[in-house]
C-alpha cells in the first residue's frame, strides 16, 4: 500500500506507542506516503486529545521523523479535527499542515461511538440519529474547512441499524462533499469494530465514484501494529468501485497518486 493518511500518537490519550514505532511499521510496509493526524485539541471532551501545549511536541516530532526517514518515506503532518461548532479551535484551522480530516464524532455533545455512552442509543430513535449524523456532515462540508471527510459513515459503529432507505441522505451528503471540493477516506477501523465493515460502505464508495468524488486512504491506527490493516484489501475495494487514483495532500494542496 503506498498511502497512509490516518494515523495517532500516544498525545491524544487512547492510543500507544512512540511515533518512531509508526513510521517504522509504515516503512516495513512499503508505504510511500505516511501521515500523522492525531485528534486536535478542543476545549471539549479532553480525555481523548491532545492538549494545545502538546501541539508543539507533536509537530517537532514530525519534522525530526520527516528529516530522520526522508530517504525511505515521505511522512506527512496533518490533524484529526472533530466538527463541533463554537469549540473547534481557530489556531489548529489555520495552522501550516498537510491536510486537515474533519470528523464528525459528536451528536449533541453525545460521543455516540464511545463504548462509555453507548447506553443511550437506548433512548434515541434510532433512523432520526442516522439522518442528523449525515446532516451534521453535509454542515461540517458547507463549513469548508477541511481537506478529508474521516469516516464518512462512523455512525454504524455499534450496528445500530436504520430501518428506512438512507440513499437520499448519502446522496444529498455527497453532493455537499463534491461542492465543498473534499476527499472521502477510506477507512479500515470498522473492521475491528461490532459492524465489521470498513468505512464507508460499499454502496456510498460506488456513489462518491460515479460523482467524481476523491478518495483517499488511512489505517486509523491507534497502536504501531495497526499500521497498514487491511489496507491492501481497501485499495481493491476502490479499484472494483472504479477508482484508479488516491488523493495525497501537500501543504493543503491535493494530488492523486495512480493505484
Amino acid at each position: 500500500m503506498q498511502i497512509d493518511l490516518h494515523n495517532h500518537t500516544y498525545l491524544c490519550n487512547h492510543a500507544t506507542g512512540k511515533m518512531e514505532e509508526y513510521v517504522k511499521q509504515a516503512i516495513a510496509n512499503k508505504t510511500k506516503f505516511f501521515g500523522f493526524s492525531d485528534h486536535a485539541p478542543m476545549n471539549f471532551d479532553p480525555r481523548y486529545r491532545m492538549t494545545k501545549e502538546q501541539t508543539k511536541i507533536y509537530e517537532d516530532e514530525i519534522e525530526r521523523l520527516k528529516e530522520l526517514y526522508k530517504s525511505q518515506i515521505t511522512i506527512l503532518k496533518g490533524y484529526e479535527v472533530d466538527f463541533l461548532p463554537n469549540f473547534m479551535d481557530e489556531d489548529i484551522l489555520k495552522k501550516d499542515v498537510d491536510y486537515l480530516i474533519g470528523s464528525v464524532h459528536f451528536l449533541n455533545g453525545w460521543g455516540f461511538d464511545n463504548p462509555e455512552f453507548i447506553s443511550k442509543y437506548a433512548e434515541v430513535d434510532i433512523n432520526e440519529i442516522w439522518i442528523a449524523y449525515f446532516e451534521t456532515i453535509q454542515e461540517m462540508a458547507n463549513s469548508k474547512l477541511f481537506d478529508i471527510v474521516g469516516h464518512i459513515d462512523l455512525i454504524k459503529v455499534f450496528k445500530f441499524l436504520p430501518t428506512i432507505n438512507m440513499k437520499k441522505h448519502y446522496k444529498k451528503t455527497l453532493e455537499a462533499i463534491k461542492e465543498a471540493d473534499m476527499t472521502i477516506e477510506l477507512n479500515p477501523a470498522g473492521l475491528r469494530k461490532k459492524i465489521e465493515e470498513q468505512y464507508p460502505s460499499k454502496e456510498i464508495l460506488e456513489m462518491a465514484f460515479s460523482m467524481s468524488i476523491p478518495i483517499t486512504i488511512g489505517s486509523d491506527a491507534h497502536k504501531p501494529e495497526d499500521v497498514g490493516f487491511k489496507l491492501d484489501f481497501l485499495q481493491k475495494l476502490a479499484y472494483q468501485a472504479g477508482y484508479r487514483e488516491i488523493a495525497i495532500f501537500k501543504e493543503r494542496e491535493r494530488m492523486l497518486i495512480k493505484i
